[in-house]
């Protein structure tokens, strides 16, 4: 699997954010041959919403990342474009542990110039969806979304 960027300070990858996830992001083609994202992450105490469960809101911020970094598959380090969220549903069917590594997948599965929607879901290590999402994204370039430059940002692959 290839592996995707993180950055500095964002909640969900961010690399130097004591407070987050520091979800690792990777593209691969499924057993459909679409591409999606990979995401890999283990919640710790400070993700806690009931004990030893993650909050909600944090399973919501890595479904969507991992959702929106499905339209960078192929871009490599420098993605000419972001998805923005627009609207995100999210349905939580199991408690998601702390402590454990898991893994989250995503896919676009409508594109429309400018928008695009996409699937992800969270899975335990039994292979039970914890969590599935839907969202829809706008795809914009970063220009128009920060004023900073990707490597500003820490926006590299960092090793695992």
């Amino acid at each position: 699997m290839l592996k995707q960027p993180n950055s500095h300070n964002c909640f969900v990858c961010g690399v130097k954010n004591a407070a987050g996830v520091h979800v690792r992001f990777y593209e691969r083609v499924n057993a459909d041959g679409v591409g999606e994202v990979v995401a890999r992450f283990t919640g710790q105490p400070h993700h806690q919403g009931y004990p030893n469960r993650m909050h909600g809101g944090v399973i919501t911020g890595i479904l969507d990342e991992t959702i929106g970094r499905a339209v960078n598959i192929g871009e490599g380090e420098d993605p000419s474009t972001w998805g923005v969220t627009a609207e995100l549903t999210v349905r939580f069917r199991k408690p998601v542990p702390l402590g454990v590594e898991l893994e989250a997948r995503g896919r676009i599965t409508r594109d429309i110039h400018h928008l695009f929607e996409g699937d992800g879901e969270i899975y335990l290590p039994d292979g039970t969806v914890a969590a599935s999402a839907h969202g829809k994204y706008i795809r914009l370039r970063l220009d128009t979304i920060a004023d900073a430059e990707p490597q500003d940002l820490g926006w590299k692959v960092y090793e695992d």
